[in-house]
């Protein structure tokens, strides 16, 4: 195997293969002489997969590719975590190192992506019109890559809230995952705009039969080698797989609209159910939308009659709501308003990870 993926970049003139080696300690004394600017190592290896961190301090500003021999996505994600820029399959082509480098650099910093999800206990709480916001926020301000994940599997609305008509949703994510690697899935998500993607929900509400909680975790585990963060879009109420794809997040988003003097009950048994999970505490962020007055005094009541910490309150904003839900969010948002500029705080904790 190493003789023929030598050849492969040695006939390629996009590469100049300096050195190979079969052993942990010589890759990693010797090749400094060279100042190699790409490492292609084989993480099937237990000795490479342990010493990663040891490469990564020594040649930071080099790109670490892994190489599998199938794909593993415990060990990708093992690899991703100590420092890997990321993973390739062997045998490849020249042309699959350069747009898997292509494929990395985009997405950003070389460490785990962050998972976040956005659930109600309810309907039409502004969970969806929310998770679009935070996602163009944070691919705007992060320069990194961003995807949305429409897991309403049977009313997702995020294909209308950006005018889209995708050719590949979530359904065939689930069917096709255990036959792709990060390079042939990153087509499965339509490009919204610059640095934001989307994976559609089915096109018709009957299809959703045809996605299962492990399908979809395992799609969300592959994502996470493409996109630096993911938003996850979940239906109303609690189900096998929002229960699921929530305990494999890092962060969960409770959505609740405030209508009737009910929804601080729905969202403190929802957030009960939450944390008698395999969730931290800290894990959880309530969020209230159509507060009145929206200010700091009623969000300490909120906080006084849930006995847990508020993330966020949202005023109720028509303009900016009917803006979404008429396909136009990418052009016509009034970025002035206060549900704006607590968008804004909201994507800057994500970036800097204190949410």
């Amino acid at each position: 195997m190493l003789e023929n993926l030598s050849a492969t970049l040695k006939q390629s003139r996009d590469f100049v293969l300096l050195s190979t080696y079969t052993s942990f300690n010589a890759a990693l004394w010797q090749s400094g002489i060279y100042n190699p600017n790409l490492f292609l190592m084989d993480i099937d290896n237990a000795d490479f997969l342990e010493n990663l961190p040891a490469f990564v301090d020594i040649f930071p500003e080099a790109i670490i590719l892994g190489t599998m021999s199938e794909w593993d996505a415990r060990t990708a994600y093992k690899a991703q975590k100590m420092g890997v820029t990321g993973c390739i399959i062997k045998p490849f082509k020249a042309q699959e190192v350069l747009d898997s480098i292509q494929l990395y650099e985009q997405r950003g910093k070389s460490k785990p992506s962050q998972i976040i999800t956005f659930f109600s206990p309810k309907g039409r709480s502004g969970r969806t019109t929310l998770a679009a916001l935070l996602a163009l926020e944070v691919a705007k301000k992060s320069k990194e890559s961003v995807a949305l994940i429409d897991a309403d599997l049977q009313f997702g609305d995020l294909p209308i809230f950006f005018d889209l008509e995708p050719r590949r949703t979530v359904v065939d994510a689930v069917h096709d995952v255990k036959l792709l690697t990060p390079l042939s899935f990153a087509p499965y998500f339509h490009e919204i705009t610059e640095n934001l993607y989307l994976l559609s929900s089915p096109d018709r509400p009957e299809y959703a039969e045809l996605v299962d909680a492990n399908g979809l975790v395992e799609v969300i585990r592959m994502a996470g080698h493409i996109f630096r963060y993911l938003f996850i879009d979940l239906p109303a109420g609690f189900n096998p797989l929002s229960i699921a794809v929530s305990n494999f997040a890092n962060t969960n988003f409770v959505v609740a609209m405030i209508n009737t003097g009910l929804e601080v009950l729905h969202m403190k048994r929802s957030l009960d159910l939450l944390r008698s999970g395999e969730n931290r505490k800290e894990n959880h962020c309530p969020i209230f939308t159509r507060v009145n007055p929206c200010n700091g005094e009623q969000k300490a009541k909120l906080e006084e009659q849930l006995g847990f910490p508020v993330t966020a309150i949202f005023p109720n904003e028509y303009n900016l709501v009917s803006v979404a839900n008429s396909g136009r969010i990418l052009y016509g948002l009034p970025h002035d308003t206060l549900m704006m500029k607590t968008i804004n705080k909201l994507s800057e904790e994500i970036i800097a990870e204190k949410l």
